[in-house]
């Protein structure tokens, strides 16, 4: 394994790096002042941006208008977005834009990619299941359509249809609309469903396949109730009564939603890594000023060993980040199934940016506590994240299974 960046890689990150410079972190009212969503929308300029750098375009292949880079490289980027708290649904768009590229139908993905890409769709995805407890996929049933009741497009027996009539017509008819599926359930705590184009939702058949359906936000039988996450943001329950989707719109191939989760808690990690960096930054800066007896706080042998656990914390997230990313991308084999590695990142990622958060919150006293200073912020993103996608307990004991299904020897 080689943890040397590519260059392609190493210019996404400089190219992320100058569109979050410009974005302030405190630039919406405060989650510990508001009772409900600090905003409405998603920050839209820097959605632009990020799409006038090409960097919402950067894993889609170049027949979609994308420079065709791996996970890896959408991980560096996520890893900036962290640092500045970016209010944008990155992680989520282009996991679903990868899993579609990869697993999807060509013509689906042809209309909707290069339109996502530069910034005029929305793509979110729904990870939680009902309860945020249970699989995903659980929540949700995907089973064949059935014919339209007659006035939807089919004919009551004996009716002249052109130069067909009666059985003949109707049977026609029904054929063409048994084509589809049929949608039913709940997806809870969905990111940005409200203002999304397409909701990407995970669910499961009657010979218990798992499956990907991409449902439009607008589409009939669709509800959204209101929720807010622990930063903040917009959430959504999504509920599906009776939705129908073409069959282009259901990802059936083996494999593609637990892709696109592993995806999904692979970048997860990476957010929590560039929170954690950010926030030992400012911990060290405020430590180094801060003075107590005459002498900076930084030089006293208790905060340094605590800012030194911490570090260690980052450099073992970091590693494990990368392990997980590289899985991913490359796809090779190893002792574990890649679902292993992932595990062990988001284990690390989960514990270490709790821990960090919560030394910086120590190291700063009253100070960090303070609404006008953003560290409790990202005390409350780094909260959200450290549960999305399942905690470090549900990673430990999903190890757990792996390990004792291919035993080490």
């Amino acid at each position: 394994m080689d943890f040397t960046f590519t260059e392609e890689q190493q210019a996404a990150v400089e190219a992320a790096k100058a569109v979050f410079s410009g974005v302030a972190p405190d630039a919406v009212p405060s989650p510990a002042l508001t009772p409900g969503a600090v905003a409405e929308d998603i920050d839209r300029a820097l959605w632009a941006g990020l799409a006038g750098t090409d960097l919402l375009s950067l894993t889609l292949s170049p027949e979609y208008g994308g420079a065709g880079l791996d996970p890896v490289a959408l991980c560096l980027v996520l890893r900036e977005s962290a640092k500045v708290l970016a209010r944008v649904p990155l992680l989520e768009g282009c996991a679903v834009a990868m899993a579609l590229q990869r697993h999807g139908d060509r013509t689906l993905a042809a209309e909707l990619l290069p339109g996502f890409g530069r910034g005029e769709l929305v793509l979110t995805v729904g990870a939680n299941g009902r309860t945020g407890h249970d699989p995903a996929e659980l929540a949700v049933t995907a089973h064949r359509a059935t014919a339209r009741p007659v006035g939807e497009g089919t004919t009551e027996a004996g009716a002249e249809t052109g130069s067909r009539t009666g059985a003949a017509a109707t049977a026609g008819a029904e054929a063409a609309n048994t084509s589809g599926w049929v949608l039913d359930g709940v997806q809870s705590g969905v990111p940005w469903a409200q203002i999304a184009d397409w909701i990407a939702i995970p669910a499961h058949t009657g010979e218990g396949r798992s499956v990907l359906a991409l449902v439009r936000r607008a589409q009939d039988g669709v509800t959204l109730a209101e929720q807010v996450s622990t930063n903040g943001e917009r959430l959504a329950e999504v509920t599906l009564r009776s939705v129908r989707i073409d069959d282009r719109e259901l990802i059936d191939a083996p494999g593609a939603w637990d892709w696109l989760r592993s995806l999904l808690t692979t970048g997860t990690c990476a957010l929590a890594l560039g929170l954690g960096e950010r926030v030992l930054s400012m911990t060290s800066a405020y430590t180094g000023k801060r003075e107590q007896f005459g002498f900076p706080v930084a030089t006293f042998q208790a905060v340094a060993v605590q800012a030194a656990d911490r570090y260690i914390d980052l450099r073992a997230m970091e590693v494990t980040l990368w392990q997980a990313a590289w899985r991913i991308s490359t796809e090779s084999g190893g002792a574990l199934p890649p679902a292993g590695d992932i595990a062990v990142a988001k284990i690390w990622a989960s514990d270490g940016v709790r821990r960090i958060v919560q030394t910086a919150q120590h190291l700063h006293g009253g100070f960090g506590a303070d609404t006008d200073y953003p560290l409790h912020r990202y005390h409350a993103w780094a909260k959200q994240i450290e549960l999305s996608l399942g905690p470090a307990a549900a990673h430990e004991e999903a190890l757990g299974d792996l390990l004792a299904a291919h035993p080490l020897g």
